[in-house]
């Protein structure tokens, strides 16, 4: 479907109208069928909900997202999170929701309440994460934004963290994102320009247990709007472009209480080869599609490692597992998992690294 631009100041006067004391405009925000889309629908409360307890539990069309059959379509959606809205501003929220079916159990795509139970389960531990974001810009042809439409840009080199008209394209959206998802209360980090033209990273995190996973998905929402309002299609597929480029990942930072005091570094071996036990398990985790899509990615090649094996290093992009030149200088801190796929969902995959790195003996 073609972008069609609408004069956004032919709606200025009534974007601009006051709002009622008493009416605030909730965005109701889930996670559908695919396992990789978000939805959103709005309601009106007569009060300014303070916490998502304070929003009612409302339903909306299981048939439509992927998620039930049209004879059972009604599916629940619960308030876990709320957030400030940047797009109303004012009293209007954001409402991060889990999905749950006619018979409240969990949708088959809400990996939160699994997520949920063993986060709490790890709580004396205080499991720690940030997770960095990448994604590809597209115009509406779902060609990447800024490429000729003959042949392809220069080659890699220029525009990892670049400066320029000639090495960077799309900076305007990324920081009207960075700014709203600081507007809206997460815990944005930074953000910076990846190794291929159009290709972008944000950095949410440090975040305990399972907030990590209610503010990368609120911030995904976030930047899908912002790319709405000009055009721009976003992608998190883990290879856009085949061939000699980057692919798109979701790299982890993860410790633990242990890990992050004076000789954590012994808690943060012993970590990794526990992961690397479970190496093929979080392969099938660590990706949208069940690690389908990610050997696309994972090749051994443009600073990933072979999906096929296992390894570790101190500062090595080409590794499973990097451990940053500073956590092992100061002999304590956090690992670096490289392995996730762009697309894959944060609820899952932290749930499968404290399982392992906690649990597992």
């Amino acid at each position: 479907m073609d972008y069609v631009p609408i004069d956004r100041n032919a709606l200025k006067n009534l974007l601009e109208l006051p709002q009622p004391d008493d009416q605030v405009q909730c965005e109701y925000i889930w996670i559908d069928g695919t396992g990789q889309g978000v939805r959103s629908k709005c309601r009106t409360l007569d009060f300014e909900p303070k916490d998502s307890s304070d929003c009612p539990v409302w339903t909306f069309d299981g048939s439509s997202t992927y998620q039930t059959q049209g004879l059972i379509s009604d599916m629940y959606l619960q308030p876990v999170a709320i957030y400030r809205d940047p797009f109303r501003r004012g009293k209007n929220k954001l409402v991060l929701c889990e999905v749950y079916k006619y018979d409240k159990s969990p949708a088959e795509t809400n990996k939160r309440h699994s997520c949920k139970k063993v986060m709490n389960m790890a709580e004396d531990v205080h499991p720690c994460f940030g997770i960095e974001q990448e994604y590809t810009m597209l115009d509406s042809k779902n060609y990447p934004l800024g490429w000729p439409r003959i042949g392809y840009p220069s080659p890699q080199g220029p525009y990892y963290c670049g400066v320029g008209v000639k090495k960077i394209v799309g900076r305007d959206v990324v920081e009207a994102h960075y700014r709203a998802c600081l507007y809206a209360g997460i815990k944005i980090a930074g953000c910076n320009a990846e190794v291929m033209p159009a290709h972008w990273a944000f950095q949410v995190g440090p975040c305990e247990g399972i907030e990590i996973g209610d503010q990368l998905w609120v911030a995904r929402y976030i930047l899908e709007r912002v790319a709405e309002n000009v055009g721009i299609i976003v992608t998190y597929d883990p290879k856009p472009v085949p061939g000699g480029r980057n692919g798109a990942g979701a790299n982890i930072s993860y410790s633990t209480k242990e890990m992050r005091e004076q000789g954590g570094i012994k808690a943060i071996n012993k970590a990794i080869q526990k992961l690397g036990k479970q190496h093929a398990q979080h392969i099938m985790a660590y990706s949208a599609l069940r690690g389908d899509d990610n050997h696309r990615r994972l090749t051994g090649y443009y600073e990933t490692s072979n999906i096929r094996e296992f390894m570790a290093g101190i500062a090595q992009r080409d590794a499973s597992i990097r451990i940053p030149r500073q956590v092992a200088d100061s002999g304590m801190g956090c690992l670096e998992d490289r392995r996730h796929a762009s697309n894959c969902d944060p609820y899952l995959v932290t749930e499968v690294i404290v399982l392992t790195t906690v649990f597992d003996e």
